[in-house]
């Protein structure tokens, strides 16, 4: 169940991060591309054109990499994508302050890289060196990871909101082609709009900012924080966007945000999310499963579901619960929580024929959680009928599967292991999603029975 992961090709710059005033944007970059026109047609350097693929909006209030950019501790894109560099800058950060060297940035350091950058800017020249440092973009990267504008060559817009005093939006502009080997003789190529100011600042030029996004093509916009629907920026971009693309994983409050992304979607707002799409290798084994002809007549009999995840977000748990009672016409009837280490929820459903169904979610502590949290340790399905030939164990390691099998249950039934996804990080994810404008009906109607769930435990 892997897929080769994106491997970026090199990336050449036409134009560093420049800094522009609002008005400038559009003309400046017509320049670029009219300069690179005129010497590719000369001969003395590949022709390069701007993409016409899509525009890419991105919402970052992610300030680890701003900080530990300012702070000297890492010298990569500022793109909100935690991949090796930043935990390099992590780790080197976790070094210089005493702390285990986890290469995971978390609270504790987040609360000292913010003391650290507050001390330091009481100077003013050490203040204008960090604000140089943490705005800018190097030549050798972008505001988004390398991978993603190399698969997907587009207008990308970066959000930046900063925290401070209301000084305005400052904007640069750059554009990157990535290099390929069948193409060399022309480039197709990614420009860079970059706005930075705080909240308020932002929002006042809200107008503009869709105005940047390209007319008749599909629209996405990224929103790495919790949407707000009564965000005028928010309803704004939402508003002109083909998609508008959550993480799940990110959820500080899960069952929370699960909701309020149920109450977007009935706005109308198109929301598709990243951790969705983690899921469906175990959606694929749980159908492939039941595909042959003597085990699909069974699938009715199912009406036991234990679900394991791992400690930290219940998301992935909640919308594959979701999705599985959405497939098999399940009414969720009650849902509470023991106390205790695992924080079980049990679920209870109704099914055709008014059968009962019990499903139960637990969170188990794992030493490694991976760079997602909440990840889906193992599944079982089976029935208190001993006849019933529906027994499906599914799990993602082999400890695992042994603890539901020594779980107990009525039959064992057949046995499958989850491959590790490679290709789940972050930029993967995000470029298939760039490729599919548009509603996710399956993701849809397994939220809205999820929302179901989760509103009986709040009643």
């Amino acid at each position: 169940m892997t897929m080769t992961p994106i491997k970026a090709p090199p990336i050449l710059s036409l134009q560093a991060p420049k800094d522009v005033s609002i008005d400038q944007i559009e003309a400046e970059l017509s320049q670029i591309w009219e300069s690179y026109r005129e010497t590719g047609g000369n001969g003395d350097f590949p022709v390069a054109t701007r993409a016409t693929t899509f525009t890419f909006v991105v919402y970052e209030p992610e300030e680890t990499q701003q900080l530990l950019a300012a702070l000297g501790f890492y010298s990569g894109p500022i793109d909100g994508i935690s991949g090796p560099l930043t935990a390099a800058g992590v780790r080197a950060a976790q070094k210089a302050y005493g702390m285990p060297r986890t290469g995971k940035a978390n609270a504790e350091l987040l609360d000292r890289l913010r003391e650290e950058f507050a001390r330091q800017s009481l100077n003013q020249s050490l203040q204008d060196g960090a604000v140089a440092t943490s705005s800018s973009l190097k030549a050798s990267g972008t505001g988004i990871a390398d991978a993603i504008a190399a698969a997907n060559p587009c207008r990308i817009i970066a959000l930046c909101p900063t925290a401070g005093e209301d000084q305005g939006v400052k904007v640069q502009v750059s554009a990157y082609c990535p290099v390929h080997k069948r193409s060399s003789s022309t480039l197709i190529c990614c420009e860079y709009i970059t706005l930075r100011g705080t909240d308020a600042a932002l929002e006042r030029i809200s107008g503009i900012i869709t105005a940047l996004m390209i007319e008749e093509l599909p629209k996405f916009l990224w929103w790495k924080a919790t949407p707000d629907a009564d965000l005028d920026l928010f309803q704004r971009l939402a508003g002109v966007s083909s998609s508008v693309i959550v993480d799940s994983s990110c959820f500080a409050e899960p069952e929370t945000e699960l909701l309020q992304m149920q109450g977007l979607k009935d706005r109308g707002i198109p929301i598709s999310d990243l951790n969705w799409r983690r899921l469906a290798p175990w959606q694929e084994l749980t159908a492939e499963a039941f595909d042959p002809p003597e085990r699909r007549a069974a699938i009715g009999e199912i009406d036991r579901v234990t679900i394991d995840y791992e400690l930290g977000n219940n998301s992935q748990a909640l919308m594959f619960l979701g999705w599985l009672a959405s497939r098999l016409n399940w009414r969720p009837i009650s849902m509470y929580q023991e106390d205790g280490d695992y924080q079980i929820k049990r679920v209870k459903f109704v099914g055709p024929g008014d059968r009962q169904i019990e499903a139960e979610l637990a969170a188990i502590p794992v030493a490694d959680s991976g760079d997602v949290q909440g990840d889906l340790i193992a599944l079982r399905l089976n029935s208190t009928n001993e006849k019933a030939d529906c027994g499906t164990v599914l799990c993602s390691e082999t400890g695992g599967c042994m603890r539901m099998e020594s779980h107990g249950g009525a039959q064992t039934g057949r046995i499958n292991q989850v491959t590790p996804l490679f290709d789940q990080q972050t930029e993967q994810l995000l470029s298939q999603q760039l490729q599919r404008p548009g509603r996710d009906i399956l993701y849809e109607e397994s939220l809205a029975v999820t929302a179901q769930i989760l509103k009986l435990g709040n009643s």
